[in-house]
Parts: structure tokens; sequence; C-alpha cells
């Protein structure tokens, strides 16, 4: 099968209002049923079945079983990162019409998962911070972790597998943000940020969507440790909508 035909047919796969609906939902991490999905993409549980069906015979997604329950997550990163790429260019080309802006656009914006990390104004306030204190140098394609961006992890309590950096590309590594249209942080690095502050109850998943919410000890716990303002970021948001 050639290039041109196999990126046909992974743009068939997402090229379906039901599946791309369904695959929105999995980019933030969850593994969810079949139900669930059937549930967000308005479809019946049959049409559901078959869409998953193709969506794992194409390697869009796997099936994890626990007990009697099948759940369905995204196949891998690489997924999630293409799919945010998509959102981008349909973000920049999408030609402009009036949509009211609701809670949960605000709420999307200001703070959600990209599969294993942090993004909207959070992730990305999270990335300038610590390029800013040259904990991490990070480019376009790449990033590195410093060895005071190290000691700084430990110190937050934050361990990452002994093999991660083996695999350089997925180590520490900018993700272009859908709603910034800047970089967030993603692959080992970014996402053992992201269980950290998840353990320390900072953040929580709101129900049936990607977006988080932050606590108070979080909005503390950012200022202290990272300089970030959960206030200001929350504020930027209301004027830019």
């Amino acid at each position: 099968m050639s290039n041109a035909t196999s990126m046909a047919a992974v743009a068939a796969l997402v090229g379906d209002t039901a599946r791309a609906i369904m695959l929105d939902a999995l980019i933030g991490g969850r593994a969810l049923t079949a139900g669930e999905l059937a549930f967000v993409a308005g479809v019946s549980a049959p049409t559901a079945s078959a869409h998953l069906a193709k969506l794992s015979d194409g390697g869009m997604v796997t099936v994890v079983k626990q007990g009697r329950h099948r759940y369905f997550r995204l196949a891998s990163p690489l997924v999630a990162r293409m799919l945010e790429g998509i959102m981008v260019v349909a973000s920049v080309d999408a030609p402009p019409r009036f949509r009211p802006r609701l809670p949960r656009d605000e709420a999307l914006r200001l703070a959600r998962t990209c599969y294993d990390h942090f993004a909207g104004r959070l992730g990305v306030a999270l990335a300038d911070q610590l390029v800013a204190r040259s904990l991490i140098v990070m480019g376009d394609d790449a990033g590195e972790l410093t060895e005071e961006g190290s000691a700084f992890l430990r110190e937050f309590g934050v361990e990452i597998a002994p093999d991660a950096r083996r695999h350089a590309r997925a180590f520490c590594r900018p993700c272009l943000d859908w709603t910034e249209r800047r970089l967030h942080l993603a692959g080992a690095v970014g996402a053992s940020i992201a269980r950290r502050c998840f353990a320390l109850g900072w953040v929580a998943r709101v129900r049936d969507g990607r977006a988080l919410s932050i606590s108070r000890p979080g909005a503390d716990g950012f200022r202290r440790v990272f300089g970030i303002d959960i206030a200001e970021l929350a504020a930027a948001v209301k004027l830019a909508a």
C-alpha cells in the first residue's frame, strides 16, 4: 500500500462525523465503553460498535478488557498528536461564523488533557515557565530536560522511567495546542507532570469531557511551584471569548 493510499485510509476513518466525535472524546486519555461513546456521538449501540470495529481494524483505537466490560482508548500518543494537529488546521482554516461561546468552551481553553498531558492555557503556561527557567530546552520538533530540570522534577516528586530517554522523540516533546496555537509539553516529561498534579489533587477531570477543574490547593500549588497564576489564565480566556 502506497503512502498516499495509507493516508487516504486514515483520513477516511477520521472523516466520518460520528467516528471523529468518538476519537475526540478519547483524546482526553480516558478509556470509554462502547455505550459511552455511542451516547457522546449520538448514535445507536450497533452503529457505535460498527464504527469502533473500523477504528480498531485501522489501528486508531485499542480495546482493554476488564472483567465483563470492554473499554476503548486511543491506540497510541501518535494518534492523539495527529488528531490534535487536525484540530489546529481545522481551527485555522474554518470559515468565520458566529457561534455562542459556552462555559465548557472556556473550561477547555483554560485546562484540558491532551491524551496523557496538559493542554490549553495551563499546558502552554507550564511549557513557558519551564523554558523560561531553563528547566527544559524546547524546539519546534523536540525538547530536552536539563540537569536543573531533572533536579526540579525530582523535588516536585516526579519520577520518570529510566528507559524513557532512550525514546528521544517521546521523552520531552512539544505539542502544538489547537486552541492556543502555541506549544505545550508532551512526551514522558509532560505526562509525568500531569500524573503528579492529579495525584496531588491539584486537578480533576470534568465528567463527560476533556476539561479539567483546578482545585484551590491546585491554584496555590501552580503559583508556588511553577509561578502560574490560574486566576490570570482564567481572566485571559474570558477576554479572548
